[in-house]
């Protein structure tokens, strides 16, 4: 546990600026969305923005389409939960069948053009790897904009296969951002559940 945390702290201290930028944008965004507060997609915005610089050097090129997956799907979002007058009141609920259908859809086309890209037109290295990660995201995303429930589910794939990858890519502080990640969306799914349970029929 002291060798991990040694590691941690050197991650840490070799890290730019912009990549310990984007990983305080990222904790703040998770745990507002946790709390479902629209919020969470401003800082969502900025751990993007600041983070996609960082996949590119790391030849992460998938991510890097995912992240550009995720600052639309936070624009979206965020117009969604504020703008979209018909969505502020929108409770969080489970997916029905044709949404289900849509997240499949997602996950498996996502992951196929992905794969497709970056294994004939990049030189990445982990072309299922990274395709997969970022297809499962793509569906998780998908259901936060929608306020349903199993979008920590989708969410929780993806980081399962993401921390991995991250270490093999030698990014710890982004692997470490995503163990967090990891346990605070066990955390959300559970919490959305409550508040679920306890909103006026």
């Amino acid at each position: 546990m002291e060798i991990i945390f040694e590691n941690l702290l050197t991650a840490f201290y070799q890290t730019s600026w912009l990549e310990r930028f984007s990983v305080l944008c990222g904790i703040i965004q998770v745990i507002l969305s946790k709390n479902n507060k629209s919020s969470n997609y401003i800082f969502g915005i900025l751990g993007i923005l600041s983070g996609m610089y960082v996949l590119f050097g790391a030849k992460l090129y998938a991510e890097i389409a995912l992240n550009m997956y995720y600052l639309v799907m936070s624009i979206y979002g965020w117009w969604y939960w504020n703008i979209n007058t018909s969505a502020q009141i929108q409770p969080i609920s489970y997916c029905n069948r044709r949404e289900w259908t849509i997240v499949a859809a997602i996950s498996i086309l996502g992951f196929a053009f992905l794969y497709l890209i970056l294994s004939q037109f990049t030189d990445s290295d982990v072309p299922l790897w990274d395709a997969w990660v970022s297809a499962t995201a793509w569906a998780g995303m998908w259901l936060l904009a929608k306020r349903k429930i199993e979008n920590w589910i989708l969410l929780n794939i993806s980081n399962l296969f993401a921390i991995p990858l991250q270490i093999h890519k030698e990014l710890y502080l982004f692997a470490a951002l995503t163990l967090f990640l990891f346990i605070v969306a066990i955390f959300g799914f559970f919490q959305w559940k409550r508040i679920f349970n306890n909103q006026p029929i």
